[in-house]
């Protein structure tokens, strides 16, 4: 009977003690549930600026594409100028080398280094 005594003052202290654990308990669930809804809270900041961080590099991609795209079509087009005013050069040239040969003022042994002189 002693010991079941003990064991019944035990369970009496436990009990007393019962009240205090659970309002502990209670405080640090408390706490916790504050801190899940501070980390939802700047989960959410961080999304939102995270969507208004990729809609801004969208923006600036888009403009440099934009750019990009502006910038090679003119160098296209000088390009195709250049192109245009060496192809008539060269035609002219060609003719004028192919009247003095035939007129005898270039002999076929100077022709080859012409040639390599005008790049052709």
């Amino acid at each position: 009977m002693a010991r079941t005594a003990t064991k019944t003052t035990e369970a009496v202290s436990q009990l007393a003690t019962l009240p205090e654990r659970v309002a502990v308990v209670e405080t640090k669930v408390h706490q916790i549930e504050e801190k899940i809804d501070d980390l939802k809270s700047d989960v959410k900041d961080m999304h939102d600026c995270l969507d208004n961080t990729r809609d801004l590099l969208a923006d600036k991609l888009r403009a440099m594409s934009e750019e990009s795209t502006k910038q090679h079509d003119e160098l296209a087009g000088k390009i195709k100028e250049l192109q245009s005013v060496k192809d008539k050069w060269v035609k002219y040239s060609l003719a004028a080398m192919a009247f003095a040969v035939g007129a005898g003022w270039i002999n076929t042994m100077n022709l080859p280094h012409i040639l390599k002189f005008l790049g052709l």
